[in-house]
């Protein structure tokens, strides 16, 4: 394969920084959502095989893997708080491997094959291209193989998940291809997204109500008595902690760097300073109608769009801005506002008849009609930039603070794992003293207390209150830093008396009363002003304030009723001179009257119809697939592809802390 793919052409080595990574997990992590249901259980037991997909094995090893793998991303710096986070990413890593198997097999079972030819076009022109063809030339078999090595993939495994992709690829245009949109559905998600509406609001505030209630104290202490068991441990545990704070802010501010340790980090880093072959462009966009129904596409409709792009055309070569006319014409929403711009672009970031054009013409020029699977594009080439490495000196500035960070965080290792080792020996006091450390003891404090230099850290806290008392010294890697501490004393979890939270539960008894209070007189206020066809006098009757809002849309806000796609929605369902039932917001309960609906316009119709008529049939593609998985995943289910290994799945976390402390 490797052959096949080697095209004529300097062999150049380039990487982008990091997306190695962002492949391997990509491989593997399909958009298919959920799984882990009892039912998915059953009797096979294999050791080393977490599932079974019709016939192909998802081990732990992979899980483990790629759990590793999407940790890594997200935690780039590690630490005791990412590896707490395994059981969590290798059940996901599990799911996410099943769901993938699962998209695969039904291809193969539909006929759907992924080619060396496919393989090759994605990864010259897809989004691997600037790793593997960079300035569209391939980077050679044994470069090839390395960057896959360094990420413990061999060619053919790596070739394999490219055609998975492809496949899962070709099964979601197959299935959500049959998606579509009405001219009447998309009407009808304009008008409700446009409307607006103008009403009167009676509103009574929860605060204005808790100002009128005063409990005695035997209704606290019956209040107190009836929710016993939720005050139960209400007093938290606490914890007396001693410590040493390794600040690596400090020591990165003290670092100071040679010209020569800048240069070898360049000179290590070269790939990330490539700047690919690049250029700025505007475009005009003419849309072509969507295929139907039947996978054709109204060629009439094609032939119109065809029409209006060639007049557009006419005027930019008649002297016609090329902006103002972008803003006038191009269907582009998003860039015709900012008159076509597209701003600095890279080869795989666009379809390939615009990047075609695009890369193809002399800065200052502009294309004739270029049609793609949008519509036809003018577009019009800025700048251009050929690929280059940036030099030392403009990426100097970048540079330094990376690795004075580098070495501030190795300088804290080091130090943080000397401390504890001496402080394992003779105490955490003595070892502190010894290094010229400073020692903080704390009085009883609790997980969300702040502690002097580390501050509120739930990680800290997290591995301070999982530590028996009087254990050994142990460490905490925090994001800026490393603390190794001692737990001295712990307080347990205790039950007040009332007397102690008295406070607390005369709080609780009040916002209780209150929001009895509140919904009932918002009913009687609905009641009232539906009965006397008079919010206004029910509002006076009730002490209820009577406000007009503002021709307001489906997203905007009222004072005291908040957000319109809240409960103050139903404004929307109402007929003029209509009035609402009782509305309850968390701090207020209001009644509505309609006075006012205002429809938008044709014009405003014409001019957002597309950008909806797109959203809502991305929305219908990924419903279509989505039922579409889900039946298939019932279905292999039941009849028996899908089995999962339970005691397995119960044994990933165990297994992965027995691989750790074997490596």
């Amino acid at each position: 394969m490797i052959r096949f793919l080697q095209t004529p052409g300097p062999i150049k080595k380039i990487v982008l920084g990091g997306l190695l990574t962002v492949i391997c997990v990509f491989m593997v992590i399909t958009l298919v959502p959920g799984f882990g249901s009892a039912d998915f259980f059953g009797a096979r037991s294999r050791p080393g095989v977490v599932a079974t997909v019709d016939g192909t094995d998802v081990t732990s090893l992979e899980v483990h893997k790629l759990a590793k793998q999407m940790i890594q991303q997200q935690f780039p710096r590690g630490g005791a708080q990412a590896a707490q986070l395994l059981p969590f990413f290798a059940r996901q890593a599990a799911e996410q491997l099943i769901d993938n198997d699962v998209i695969v097999a039904e291809a193969r079972r539909l006929g759907l094959r992924a080619t060396d030819e496919d393989v090759r076009d994605r990864l010259e022109h897809g989004r691997y291209g600037e790793v593997f063809f960079p300035n569209g030339n391939f980077i050679g078999q044994a470069a090839y193989e390395e960057k896959l090595a360094q990420y413990d993939l061999t060619v053919p495994q790596f070739e394999q998940e490219v055609k998975d992709e492809i496949l899962y690829a070709k099964l979601r245009a197959l299935i959500s291809g049959g998606a579509i949109v009405s001219e009447a559905e998309v009407r009808g998600k304009f008008e409700k997204e446009n409307a607006k509406v103008k009403f009167d609001y009676a509103v009574l505030r929860k605060d204005d109500i808790l100002k009128t209630i005063h409990p005695t104290d035997s209704e606290l202490k019956a209040y107190y008595d009836r929710h016993k068991a939720a005050y139960a441990n209400a007093i938290p545990e606490k914890r007396k902690v001693s410590y040493v704070w390794i600040d690596s802010a400090k020591l990165e501010a003290d670092t100071a760097l040679t010209p020569q340790e800048i240069e070898a980090y360049y000179d290590q880093h070269r790939d990330q300073y490539r700047v690919p072959e690049q250029v700025k462009v505007r475009h005009i966009l003419i849309k072509t109608p969507l295929p139907g129904a039947d996978g054709k596409v109204d060629q009439k409709g094609v032939d119109e769009a065809r029409k209006k792009a060639e007049d557009v055309l006419q005027q930019l070569k008649a002297g016609g801005n090329f902006a103002e006319l972008a803003k006038k014409y191009s269907e582009d929403t998003a860039s015709a506002k900012d008159g076509g711009e597209l701003g600095w672009i890279e080869r795989g970031r666009t379809v390939p008849e615009f990047e075609k054009a695009a890369f193809s013409l002399p800065k200052g020029s502009r294309s004739e009609l270029v049609e793609s699977s949008y519509g036809f594009h003018i577009i019009e080439v800025e700048d251009k930039q050929d690929a280059h490495l940036k030099t030392l000196e403009e990426v100097k500035a970048q540079i330094e603070p990376v690795l004075k960070h580098e070495k501030a965080v190795q300088a804290a290792e080091a130090k943080a794992t000397a401390l504890l080792s001496q402080a394992r020996t003779l105490g955490l006091d003595k070892a502190a003293a010894n290094q010229g450390f400073t020692v903080v003891t704390t009085d009883f404090v609790r997980r969300t207390d702040s502690l002097p230099g580390i501050g509120t850290s739930a990680p800290f806290m997290e591995a301070v209150f999982s530590q028996p008392e009087n254990s050994p010294p142990d460490e905490a890697q925090l994001p800026e830093g490393y603390a190794i501490f001692n737990v001295l004393a712990v307080k347990p979890p205790a039950t007040p008396g009332f007397d102690e939270i008295r406070s607390r539960v005369e709080d609780e008894f009040k916002q209780e009363q209150a929001t009895q209070l509140l919904a009932q007189k918002t009913h009687e206020l609905s009641d009232r002003a539906r009965a006397e066809h008079d919010l206004k006098k029910a509002a006076g009757e009730l002490g209820a304030v009577l406000k007009t809002s503002d021709l307001v849309a489906p997203d905007g806000q009222v004072p005291d009723l908040g957000s319109l796609t809240g409960p103050a929605a139903v404004a929307f369902s109402l007929k003029p001179g209509e009035i609402s039932g009782p509305i309850e917001t968390t701090t207020a309960g209001a009644v509505l009257e309609l006075l006012e609906r205002q429809e938008p316009t044709d014009q405003e119709f014409a001019a957002k119809k597309d950008q909806i008529r797109d959203s809502l049939y991305a929305d219908k593609q990924s419903q279509l697939f989505d039922t579409f998985v889900n039946a298939l995943r019932e279905r292999m289910q039941k009849s028996g592809k899908i089995v999962i290994n339970q005691q397995e799945w119960k044994n990933l976390t165990r297994q992965q802390n027995t691989e750790d402390e074997g490596e």
